[in-house]
């Protein structure tokens, strides 16, 4: 007999099994089937335990396996147990495992535990226990449980003490309630507004222009900064290429084909006249006529969709021809301009369009898309081209064939790239290079390598070139360039700072340039095109005070103008307040929950069986 109906009155057993009950009902839930958990060799059935409390070999695989399933949804791949150990999950689910089991371990010695009743209005509740009815069915009870390899003894244990945790974790970390006090100064730090001017020193704001530097300073800069013009490592390869648009400029243009491509695709180059419409529909033709004279009398058109419990976008058809409105044609494209049409009857009953543009007929000639079709004709031809020749290269290839030589017997073209990771122009624009060539090695047999747009190509390691210094005339530009900017920065920088100490002893901001007003805004605040320091300094600054802010490629003096303090009492205050309690509420049962389940697992101590637990792991290599 089912425990169902006669669950035994018992205190739980000190060497129960321990389950994670819901997350087995979320495997349930998900239709997984049971999975092999029940032979892990002689004598590993616990993968440790907490005091008197074992945690089995199979609620450590099936807590894994939920986590793993959880992960290979959330990034669209199946999760191996290395992957798993890579995010951690192993250690989490441990952990997890013998929290429970160090509550489990106190509840029973305390004697807490929750009646039959209860425990059966959570199986009798559970969808994955319900048949075709939507009812609880125990033949699907039954049929669950052994997909899962438990029995319902072993189930209904498991919920028992599932739910008598809950019992203890929420007498633990229940009942806690944020201090009004840290309430109020939280949500006066972050309500907190301030409004603040900003000048932007730029380089006419120097009191003198930069001086060109001399040739001496620039190959000093040269010299001080040599990895910034020091080539990187390099793959000098050569490859073969066969490429669409090479072979499409030798196809020659097929008038007939072009004109049949052009017929095939008429709807796009013959366009009958349309309207953009929005059609609303009513239940019957009073409500439609009524909505008519309510428009007539200057109601907006969207009130009658908010009414109709519709937002714009339910209602919105699109450009429409005569052929998509059927019966309603008539009506609508009887406006030549926007307007509102009906009632007028439609498939779905009385409806009303508005028309909210009209567009007119066009037709695109032959003779204007030619070019594009011969185009795109050429590179479909060029495609069908070179995949029927890939078997050639590849026979080619495997016959000991260079690379040089498909030049001559499959017409590919021959280049050589210096490539490092990060170019990607040319051969370099197409992924399957870059790929091909972050792996390739010195000693490896050229491949035919597929292109996203058809092509093929074969490549070859010829050398690895290492880094090197560029020549200083090779790179004076650069060098000029750099050295300018450099000077620049620290130029306005101590701009900056000169108009802050100016502004600072009762020079007017505003005549060293425009001053843009921001905010008010709170410490979340953003500004374009500033440093992320900018908005903190504000926050930081006594009202009326001055303060030079720099980052990269900025500069900038900040006046600060206002301090608004946090709104003590209207609805944003109240929400903010309601939110920031909730979140120190919880924190608060957080912590207790976690001193408290550390202690428990001090006091009764833990043992992890290092061999079960990679015995139930190998089980989903």
């Amino acid at each position: 007999m089912s425990k169902l109906t006669s669950i035994e009155h018992h205190k739980p057993k000190k060497k129960g099994t321990q389950l994670v009950f819901w997350g087995l009902v979320g495997l349930m839930a998900v239709g997984l089937g049971g999975f092999g958990v029940t032979n892990f060799g002689g004598g590993l059935s616990t993968v440790g335990s907490v005091g008197d409390r074992d945690i089995t070999t199979g609620a450590y695989a099936r807590a894994l396996q939920q986590e793993m399933r959880a992960l290979g949804a959330q990034i669209n791949q199946p999760v191996t147990m290395e992957m798993a150990k890579a995010f951690g999950l192993d250690q989490q689910v441990r952990r997890r495992l013998v929290t429970e089991a160090a509550l489990s371990n106190e509840a029973d010695r305390i004697g807490l535990s929750v009646g039959d009743a209860r425990v059966a209005r959570e199986i009798t509740g559970t969808d994955a226990f319900h048949g075709p009815s939507g009812q609880f069915d125990r033949e699907t009870y039954r049929l669950v449980l052994r997909q899962n390899n438990l029995s319902e003894g072993e189930f209904e244990t498991g919920l028992r003490e599932d739910m008598a945790r809950s019992l203890l974790q929420g007498a633990v970390g229940g009942g806690f309630i944020a201090p009004a006090q840290m309430v109020n100064t939280l949500h006066a730090y972050i309500a907190e507004r301030r409004s603040f001017g900003l000048l932007r020193v730029t380089e006419a704001n120097l009191a003198k222009p930069l001086a060109a530097p001399t040739d001496a300073e620039l190959q000093a800069w040269y010299e001080a900064h040599p990895a910034d013009f020091t080539a990187p490592e390099t793959k000098r390869i050569t490859y073969a290429a066969l490429l669409p648009q090479d072979v499409a400029a030798t196809l020659p243009a097929d008038e007939a084909a072009l004109r049949r491509l052009y017929d095939e695709r008429h709807a796009e180059f013959v366009q009958p006249e349309r309207r953009l419409v929005e059609r609303l529909v009513f239940p019957t033709a009073e409500a439609a006529a009524e909505a008519r004279k309510r428009l007539d009398a200057g109601t907006p058109f969207e009130t009658l969709v908010s009414e109709r419990g519709l937002e714009l976008a339910d209602i919105d058809l699109g450009d429409a021809s005569r052929d998509a409105l059927g019966g309603a044609a008539d009506a609508v494209f009887a406006l030549t301009e926007p307007g509102i049409a009906g009632p007028v009857e439609t498939d779905l009953g009385p409806a009303l369009f508005r028309v909210n543009g009209v567009i007119a007929a066009h037709e695109t000639p032959f003779e204007e898309v030619r070019d594009d079709l011969l185009t795109e004709y050429q590179q479909e031809a060029a495609g069908r081209a070179i995949a029927g020749r890939r078997e050639q290269i590849d026979d080619l290839l495997a016959a000991g064939a260079t690379l040089e030589d498909l030049a001559g017997e499959a017409g590919m073209e021959i280049a050589t790239v210096d490539y490092a990771p990060g170019l990607d122009s040319d051969i370099a624009g197409y992924e399957a290079f870059r790929t091909a060539a972050d792996k390739l090695q010195k000693d490896d047999f050229p491949e035919t390598i597929l292109l996203n747009d058809g092509g093929l190509l074969a490549m070859r390691l010829d050398e690895v070139v290492a880094p090197k210094l560029k020549p200083f005339e090779e790179v004076r530009d650069d060098v000029a360039e750099a050295a300018r900017k450099d000077a620049l920065t620290k130029a306005l920088a101590a701009r900056a700072t000169e108009i802050a100490k100016a502004a600072e002893e009762g020079t007017d901001l505003g005549s060293f340039g425009p001053v843009e007003d921001l905010g008010p805004m709170t410490r979340d605040g953003f500004v374009e095109g500033v440093p992320e320091t900018l908005v903190p300094a504000a926050f930081e600054m006594q009202q009326g005070a001055f303060r030079a802010i720099e980052g990269a490629d900025f500069a900038g003096v900040l006046r600060l103008d206002a301090v608004e303090p946090a709104a003590a009492d209207d609805e944003a205050a109240r929400a903010l307040k309601a939110s920031l309690s909730a979140q120190i509420e919880q924190a608060l049962s957080q912590d207790a929950l976690a001193l408290f389940s550390n202690s428990l697992m001090q006091e009764a101590g833990i043992t992890l069986n290092d061999a079960a637990i990679s015995a139930v792991q190998a089980q989903f290599q």
